[in-house]
């Protein structure tokens, strides 16, 4: 259990910045050369060098035809680890780590759409309103962390994702008519993978086995099951046996609760269509 607010950034974002310093300076380029061929201003660039901003995905990707494929590769793992680190809550890190190694991962989600989910619209409202507000620095941090995170559903081809989402989280309207839009399209779309099945609970339902809240399971590599759970700036890592198989049972139950993979889409669509 812990409580503690975000990680310190400076010195991740330093780093960062150093080796794109480094990657453009090995190309020959200078600030002002580098800076259009990206599609930024050159104080922008010179910012993101300093570690005082903290670098879109864009760049990593724009980089790639200047720098070539290599130095894009050592760029995008060098974001990859700052998006690990910053921009998450520090309670919310250790879960982070074991969703990207877990073989098979189970959510249920009363609160909002569960992070993987959440496509960029949708995040920017959450974090928009959240209190204490936050800077715009802070909250581009916010947004690139949580998308970095999306990664896992495609790269993590072998591994299982269930996701249970609550009808009635959509129909909040969280952010308005073309957010809510936006995440229905967005549900949709990753639905259609492989290994991703999301099924919505519908607003009536006489038999719920989630009455207690929320639930996230990971089956790790080691074929070890552990659950987690949050509140408010705190959560739990749950690992005791006895624990964790009251959250699989639970969810089990849940999942035959849940509209199955099918109806879940012909829902989805319908409430699209409605708005």
């Amino acid at each position: 259990m812990a409580s503690d607010s975000e990680p310190a950034t400076s010195e991740s974002l330093k780093t960062f910045g150093a080796v794109l310093k480094a990657l453009r300076d090995e190309a020959g380029l200078t600030q002002e050369q580098f800076a259009p061929r990206v599609q930024y201003s050159m104080a922008y660039v010179a910012k993101v060098e300093q570690g005082r901003r903290f670098p879109p995905r864009e760049l990593i990707e724009r980089s790639e035809t200047v720098l070539g494929a290599s130095a894009a590769r050592v760029l995008g793992a060098a974001y990859r680890s700052l998006t690990r680190k910053v921009g998450l809550a520090s309670w919310f890190v250790q879960w982070a780590g074991i969703e990207e190694e877990s073989v098979t991962l189970l959510a249920y989600e009363c609160r909002a759409i569960p992070g993987l989910l959440q496509p960029e619209h949708y995040i920017r409202a959450i974090f928009d309103r959240r209190l204490p507000p936050v800077t715009e620095e802070q909250l581009e941090r916010e947004v690139a962390a949580r998308l970095e995170r999306h990664h896992l559903l495609t790269e993590r081809q072998n591994t299982a994702f269930s996701f249970i989402v609550e009808q009635a989280i959509l129909e909040r309207n969280m952010g308005g008519r073309e957010v809510t839009q936006a995440v229905i399209t967005h549900l949709l779309e990753v639905g259609r993978l492989r290994n991703v099945e999301i099924q919505l609970m519908p607003l009536r339902q006489e038999l719920h086995s989630g009455v207690d809240g929320h639930m996230y399971l990971a089956e790790t590599p080691g074929h070890q099951w552990v659950g987690y759970t949050e509140g408010q700036r705190s959560s739990s890592l749950i690992s005791a046996p006895k624990d964790v198989s009251v959250l699989l049972q639970r969810y089990g139950r849940l999942r035959s609760e849940a509209l199955d993979c099918g109806a879940t889409v012909s829902l989805l669509k319908q409430m699209r269509g409605a708005l």
